[in-house]
């Protein structure tokens, strides 16, 4: 799917943060809600179309709720994750982090209210340091081990534990989380604006200040007849080739992680949320990626997301 962005404009946050951005979405698949079942069988594709939409971008309110919560739920899956309460923690704490909806037009606006406040993305920051103790917080601190676990060598998750448990270097979870059919030029403005805050938060001693490691969890798969084929010595090496990311530009993060690792989610079935795990009929396995990264190298992967998604 290829994506074209342009037309940027500025307004004031909370009020409204970030941009509008119109894109055009190549032959974007529509689905069938009647037709969708959610447990991942029953899904129908109506037609290939162009749509022209146009993004704008708001602090996070109790409107909020439902979409951002429905996006958490299309990250973590099955995942024993209380995404009600980690909603709720991100809607409190709304000084930091942003949310994606289509914006108003002022022609149309009849009967379809309903479908102009849906949330096709947001971006926000959990400390999870600050948070410690918090059920949600503790889940995805435990879910991440024991994946680390299954999944690394023993070194690896004994680093991986220790920088979690040590309080004197505060950790932060960052969620950036939209529909697959959003283009990515729309995270530069949204990560910028975000890097923002949490300066700002440091500055003025408000929830989610300064972190030393920032984590993430991103949406990730690899074809499958070619990862089941190979053998395990070269596992490594062809994942790093073939690993593909359902939010592209969270690959500059990888490349900075001083810790990664993947962990399979194909038991899992994504949802429609998280479009079709199959493209030009090469099925996917879809994966979840843990990176860790330090928070100074934050400011050279916002030089390399400027450079690819600049206009």
């Amino acid at each position: 799917m290829h994506s074209v962005c342009s037309g940027r404009r500025y307004r004031s946050h909370p009020f409204f943060a970030l941009c509008f951005i119109v894109c055009l979405l190549n032959r974007l698949p529509e689905w069938d809600n009647d037709s969708v079942d959610i447990g991942g069988n029953s899904r129908s594709m109506v037609s290939d179309v162009e749509v022209n939409i146009e993004f704008e971008a708001h602090s996070i309110s109790d409107n909020d709720y439902s979409g951002i919560k429905k996006l958490l739920q299309q990250l973590f899956l099955k995942a024993p994750v209380n995404t009600a309460e980690l909603t709720d923690i991100l809607i409190q704490q709304n000084h930091i982090g942003s949310i994606i909806k289509q914006a108003e037009v002022q022609e149309d606006s009849s009967d379809e209210d309903d479908d102009d406040d849906e949330v096709f993305g947001f971006i926000s920051f959990l400390n999870l340091t600050e948070r410690k103790g918090t059920q949600c917080t503790e889940q995805i601190k435990e879910l991440i081990l024991s994946r680390c676990e299954k999944n690394c060598e023993q070194h690896v998750v004994e680093q991986l534990d220790k920088l979690l448990k040590d309080d004197t270097k505060p950790v932060g979870f960052l969620l950036s989380e939209r529909f697959i059919n959003v283009p990515p030029q729309i995270a530069l403005p949204m990560h910028q604006q975000l890097q923002k805050e949490l300066t700002e938060a440091q500055r003025t001693n408000k929830p989610c200040g300064k972190c030393h490691y920032y984590i993430l969890i991103s949406k990730t798969f690899t074809e499958a007849a070619k990862s089941n084929s190979k053998k395990r010595e070269g596992k490594r090496n062809q994942q790093k080739e073939e690993l593909m990311f359902a939010n592209a530009e969270e690959e500059f993060f990888y490349e900075k992680a001083l810790l990664k690792f993947n962990y399979s989610v194909q038991e899992e079935s994504d949802t429609c949320l998280g479009g079709r795990w199959s493209f030009d009929d090469v099925p996917m396995k879809p994966l979840r990626t843990v990176m860790v990264v330090p928070a100074d190298g934050i400011s050279a992967i916002m030089d390399k997301l400027k450079d690819y998604l600049s206009p």
